[in-house]
């Protein structure tokens, strides 16, 4: 047996001020985003915005249904769309805002599982890594150069 050690190293910032403008606007974007959420069902509303290459900013959100497997997170969201509407673009930076409104979401969230897969699917088709910033309404903020720092053993074609 052979023992395998994973370590990710991620950088936290304690409030969006910490953030170069860039990021302070993309975030801003993904805070629109999230205002236009529809999460009826779990009242937890996510915005994402994604910078492409060209220059471009794409948004998403969280879009529920009743039927509940039938919904789309907002990074999935965006990224599809980003990936639909320009299929040449590199996608660069991405930034996340999510929070319930039940409670206040002071804690980073970061992409579920789900889009985790979608995001590494995209790094993977790029050959190059997409910047992920992710928070809750407030609070700290979480940078990740790659989804590999949150997905370290991706699933990808490699395997097929």
């Amino acid at each position: 047996m052979k023992e395998v050690k994973i370590e990710t190293t991620l950088q936290v910032f304690d409030n969006l001020n910490e953030l170069p403008n860039d990021i302070q606007d993309l975030m801003d974007r993904a805070a629109e985003a999230r205002k236009n959420a529809y999460a009826p069902y779990s009242k937890f509303l996510v915005g994402a915005a994604i910078l492409l290459d060209n220059g471009e900013i794409i948004i998403g959100n969280n879009q529920e249904n009743a039927s509940y497997p039938s919904g789309l997170c907002a990074e999935r969201t965006a990224i599809y769309y980003a990936g639909a509407k320009y299929p040449k673009a590199k996608h660069l930076k991405m930034t996340i805002i999510a929070g319930s409104q039940i409670n206040k979401t002071s804690t980073p969230v970061p992409p579920c599982g789900a889009c985790r897969q979608a995001i590494a699917e995209y790094e993977i088709k790029q050959d190059s890594p997409i910047e992920l910033f992710f928070m809750g309404e407030t609070g700290k903020v979480v940078r990740s150069n790659s989804l590999v720092n949150l997905l370290p053993l991706i699933f990808d074609k490699t395997v097929l």
